[in-house]
C-alpha cells in the first residue's frame, strides 16, 4: 500500500485501508473501488490523503497501534459525553449530570492495554475518520501520542492512568466554547482568541472534582498550553512550574493540530511539524522532550512517498528504529522520472548523502 494525497486520488483505485465514520465505525472498507463521488466526499470531509493497493508495495503493511474495537469504543465515549457536556446549561454537579470519570478510565484502560503490547513501537497514527467535530479525534490522537511516550520513558502504570487521561481530557474544556468561535473558518479576533484560551479553566473546573480523574489529570488541562518561556496561558507560568505531564501534553497537542486538517488550513505533513517543534525547543517546548518525541514519531510514516537529492523517487516501506528520519525507501521511479520495471531499496541510514527533498506522490 502507499499513501496517497486526496487530490491525486483517482477513479478506480482500490483503498487499503477502511476509512471510518464519525462513530468510528467503518465507512469504506479495504479493496472498495473508488468513485469519483466518493473521492469529493471524502475530500469535502477533510480527509487529507487515502491508503491506496498498489501492487509494487503489496507488502508494506500498516498496523494501527490501538484496535478497531478500542477506538470504537473510545471514540463513542468522547463524542457522546463530549455532546452532553456542551448540551448542559445546568450549574456543574447537577444531579441530572452524572459522573463521566468511570467511562473515560475504561477507555483509557484498553488504549494502554493496546499500546502496551508494543511499547517500542514508532508513534505513527494511521486511521483515516471522517469526523463530525475535529475535538473528538483531536482528543483521541493526544491520548495515544502521549501514552505512547509515557510507556517509552518507563512510567509506572498509575502515572500512565495520570498522564492519559490528562491527555484524553486535555480540551474537554472547549465543550464550553460557542461552536461559532470553535469552528471558526479564519483567525480569530482578539476577543474571540481570549475567549477561546478559556477552555484550559473550564476543563479544569469540570474535572477538578470527578470521581476517577486524578487532580494531576485535571491540572494537565489547565497546564497544557503554558510554554517554559512564559509566554503560555492561562497563568504564564514557566519552566519548573509547569508540570511534566502538561509538558508532554502540550507538546503533542500541538503536533497533532499540525498534522490535521482544520477548517482555516491544510495540515502539515509529519516532518515539517517536527521542523517547527523544533523551532519552538528551548523556548516553548523542553530541547530534551521534542529530541525524544523525534526519535519515537515516524516522521515519514509506512507507505509515504518521497523524492530524494538524487531525483529518484519511491515509498518508505520501513522505519530505521534508531534513526526514524532516515527510512528504508523503495526507489520506483529512477532519476529521469521513468518508472522502474525492477524497483529496488535504499536504506538512508547507511547512505548519509541522501536526504528527502520533497514528499508527495510517483506515477
Amino acid at each position: 500500500m502507499r499513501l496517497v494525497p486526496i487530490q491525486l486520488c483517482r477513479p478506480g483505485m482500490r483503498l487499503a485501508r477502511k476509512v471510518y465514520n464519525e462513530e468510528g465505525f467503518v465507512l469504506l472498507a479495504e479493496h472498495v473501488e473508488l468513485s469519483q463521488g466518493m473521492i469529493q466526499r471524502l475530500s469535502q470531509y477533510g480527509i487529507p490523503h487515502l491508503y491506496i493497493e498498489d501492487s509494487r508495495t503489496n507488502d508494506v503493511i500498516v498496523q494501527d497501534p490501538i484496535s478497531e474495537e478500542t477506538r470504537r469504543m473510545a471514540i463513542g465515549t468522547i463524542r457522546s459525553n463530549f455532546k452532553r457536556i456542551m448540551m448542559d446549561t445546568l450549574p456543574r454537579r447537577s444531579v441530572n449530570q452524572p459522573f463521566i470519570g468511570k467511562a473515560f478510565k475504561d477507555a483509557l484502560g484498553l488504549i494502554i492495554d493496546d499500546l502496551s503490547q508494543n511499547p517500542t513501537a514508532m508513534i505513527m497514527l494511521t486511521d483515516i475518520s471522517v469526523t463530525d467535530h475535529y475535538l473528538y479525534q483531536h482528543s483521541l490522537n493526544v491520548c495515544i501520542y502521549a501514552t505512547m511516550l509515557g510507556l517509552s520513558e518507563g512510567y509506572s502504570h498509575q502515572d500512565l492512568a495520570v498522564l492519559g487521561l490528562g491527555a484524553l481530557l486535555h480540551d474537554i474544556g472547549k465543550t464550553k466554547i460557542p461552536l461559532d468561535i470553535l469552528q471558526k473558518p479564519g483567525k480569530l479576533s482578539g476577543s474571540e482568541f481570549e475567549a477561546m484560551k478559556r477552555h484550559t479553566e473550564f476543563g479544569y473546573m469540570l474535572l477538578k472534582d470527578e470521581p476517577n480523574i486524578p487532580l494531576l489529570s485535571a491540572h494537565c488541562a489547565l497546564q497544557h498550553h503554558e510554554r517554559i518561556d512564559g509566554s503560555g496561558y492561562p497563568r504564564g507560568i514557566r519552566g519548573g512550574e509547569i508540570h511534566e505531564f502538561a509538558k508532554w501534553i502540550g507538546l503533542v497537542d500541538s503536533y497533532d493540530a499540525m498534522t490535521s486538517n482544520r477548517v482555516y488550513r491544510s495540515a502539515m505533513l509529519p516532518h515539517q511539524a517536527v521542523e517547527a517543534l523544533y523551532a519552538g525547543a528551548n523556548t516553548l517546548y523542553e530541547t530534551s522532550m521534542v529530541e525524544h518525541f523525534r526519535d519515537k514519531v515516524a516522521i515519514y510514516p509506512l507507505g509515504t512517498t518521497v523524492t530524494l537529492n538524487t531525483g529518484e523517487s519511491g515509498v518508505v516501506v520501513d522505519i530505521n528504529s534508531q534513526s526514524p528520519q532516515r527510512p528504508i525507501v523503495r526507489v520506483l521511479v529512477d532519476a529521469d522520472g521513468q518508472p522502474l520495471h525492477a524497483p529496488y531499496e535504499i536504506d538512508m541510514s547507511k547512505h548519509l548523502s541522501l536526504v528527502v527533498v520533497s514528499v508527495g506522490d510517483v506515477k
